[in-house]
């Protein structure tokens, strides 16, 4: 048997069966299977026997075939606009490894952003009869989660809004109002926000709620936005910022891919110091803030944190269907570096 690839033939992979592995070890197929089922019964010897032919052959137990024979997948599905950007990227990841870590299959499904895009992912998770979603911060259009919701599969949305599912957000308002808060405190009364076009609920959030307090204490709001919540956007926000009028002291970017194009922006653009000059705070704390070239204070969003308690939930709705929705609001933590200190310990409650 060949599959034809590029045009060309090749032969079709075969992989080591359970009835090589029963051959090998002299004991019958379904011998091999009850080995390799948890809680079947086989006599001790003959298991010995089938794990040494199984490790001899390289055998792997066929999971899609035991799905389709007991009507479940195992599949759960990571629903994400621009999955490969920033936070997302990293907690898709640790997604990843939790799932794998309890046996279930993540599969990644990369919701497009144009409908012909979004109706081919649908078909790629449904059509694969996914038992759980998984729905992503960013702007996945709310038809995965009313599909979702009429297939009957447990789901759970991290970082935006959705009537009666279950929700894991990170609390945006109260890390912004308390910024404005520390800012103030430090002396700055010329504050901005670099944020985005994207519209996603906790870009929303993060803005809204800093304008808001910031102005509440007195203090003058500058406000701009580039298309989107990345480098480029960030540099075009930077560029809107400080391009007249009167210079900002402090900034807050909506996430620390945009603070990294604002501070990159400030230094080798228009020869400023960082936090001498312009303060700049983050959100999410990827790997690269900690970097020498930037030592960004931000705030801490811990995937493998939300991926658990994302898990966690899913699990939770299995076991009880009919419970009420679960909604959790996750602080997040200041983490103070060079670009900005506190005139106190800590950021001061809003």
């Amino acid at each position: 048997m060949t599959d034809t690839l590029n045009g060309k033939s090749h032969p079709a992979p075969r992989f080591v069966s359970a009835r090589d592995v029963a051959e090998l070890a002299g004991v019958s197929r379904s011998a091999v299977s009850r080995a390799f089922t948890p809680g079947a019964s086989v006599a001790p010897e003959t298991r010995e026997k089938i794990m040494e032919a199984a490790t001899r052959l390289g055998y792997q137990v066929n999971d899609l075939a035991r799905g389709l024979l007991a009507n479940r997948s195992r599949i759960v599905g990571l629903v994400a606009t621009k999955p490969e950007v920033g936070f997302r990227a990293h907690l898709t990841a640790a997604l990843a490894a939790v799932l794998i870590r309890r046996g279930s299959v993540p599969v990644l499904i990369n919701a497009g952003e144009t409908t012909e895009e979004t109706e081919a992912a649908q078909r790629t998770l449904f059509g694969h009869r996914a038992e759980a979603v998984i729905v992503l911060s960013g702007s996945p259009p709310s038809s995965f989660i009313e599909l979702a919701r009429s297939n009957g599969l447990p789901l759970v949305a991290i970082g935006r809004e959705a009537p009666e599912i279950d929700l894991i957000q990170t609390d945006n308002a109260a890390a912004a109002r308390a910024l404005a808060v520390a800012f103030v405190d430090a002396g700055h009364r010329h504050l901005a926000f670099a944020g985005s076009e994207s519209g996603t609920p906790a870009i929303v959030e993060r803005e809204q709620a800093f304008v808001a307090e910031a102005t509440r204490l007195g203090a003058d709001v500058a406000v701009a936005r580039g298309p989107d919540t990345d480098y480029a956007g960030g540099l075009l926000a930077a560029e809107c910022l400080f391009n007249a009028g009167e210079r900002p002291s402090a900034v807050f970017a909506v996430n620390d891919l945009v603070a990294f194009a604002l501070i990159d922006h400030l230094k080798s653009r228009l020869g400023l110091r960082v936090p001498e000059d312009v303060a700049v705070v983050g959100f999410d704390d990827l790997p690269e803030a900690a970097w020498l070239g930037y030592r960004l204070t931000t705030f801490r969003q811990d995937p493998l944190d939300l991926a658990e308690r994302a898990v966690a939930l899913l699990e939770d709705r299995a076991a009880d269907p009919s419970a009420a929705p679960v909604s959790l609001r996750i602080a997040a933590r200041l983490m103070t570096r060079d670009t900005f200190r506190p005139v106190t310990d800590g950021v001061p409650a809003p």
